[in-house]
């Protein structure tokens, strides 16, 4: 007997017990899952899986475009009072690394755009050596509006904010995420320990693996440091690998 005709006598066994009164069958929900799977899977035609990636992706930008309209002209905290633009995020709605920072700096509030300014330039540079392009990667903040004097992001502000990263997170599944410096992991994590004792171990952010490591903005200041950042990226590389 195929999966098909299994499935079929499957089927007329739960139709004929149903009638009977009977809620329950001898059967996981699991296993008949993976029998119906399988019987769609062999009754498919085999190509090469295209089309879907393509729809997945449609399905990806339109979830992100309707979460950039539901935050509209973002009035949820007082960050709104001094910014010039909202920086959204940007790149590949279907990354599989994904950077998460603190918060837009003066020339992303300018541009509208995450990481274009020294410290971003610094994160392309890493991007690029860790053998991907920028547009590959998805690039968000903790926060949408630039805090005043680049300050750090408040309590109620991140609260305001942080279901929008989170959502991202989501809609772009990603297989690893890399959070820049010690606001973006403390504020994912719910944790505050110090970058120095969160960077180099992964941790879980809604089922995502995520590696915490420092901001590129503390890299200009401590250039030293760099090795310990490309460590962090090597591991976040491995675990692409194992995951791919």
């Amino acid at each position: 007997m195929n999966h098909r005709e299994t499935a079929q006598a499957l089927k007329k066994a739960m139709e004929f017990y149903g009638g009977l009164g009977f809620r329950y069958l001898p059967i996981s929900e699991k296993k008949v899952s993976e029998l119906l799977m399988n019987t769609v899977a062999d009754d498919a035609p085999v190509d090469s899986g295209t089309d879907e990636t393509i729809v997945s992706a449609a399905d990806k930008d339109r979830a992100l475009q309707e979460l950039r309209e539901e935050i509209g002209d973002c009035q949820r905290c007082k960050l709104c009072r001094g910014r010039t633009n909202i920086v959204f995020g940007e790149g590949s709605s279907h990354a599989r690394l994904m950077f998460i920072g603190e918060g837009p700096g003066r020339d992303e509030d300018l541009q509208a755009r995450p990481f274009v300014g020294e410290a971003g330039k610094l994160l392309t540079r890493l991007i690029e050596k860790m053998g991907m392009k920028r547009e590959e990667v998805y690039i968000a903040n903790i926060v949408k509006c630039r805090p005043p004097n680049n300050r750090d992001p408040e309590e109620d502000e991140i609260s305001s904010c942080r279901p929008f990263v989170e959502r991202q997170a989501q809609i772009i599944s990603p297989d690893v995420i890399m959070s820049l410096g010690r606001v973006s992991a403390q504020s994912i994590l719910g944790m505050k320990m110090p970058i120095g004792k969160l960077r180099g171990n992964f941790f879980s952010f809604n089922d995502i693996p995520l590696m915490p490591t420092y901001h590129p903005a503390y890299l200009l200041r401590n250039p030293k440091d760099k090795w310990l950042v490309w460590a962090d990226a090597q591991k976040a590389l491995s675990k692409l690998k194992n995951r791919g």
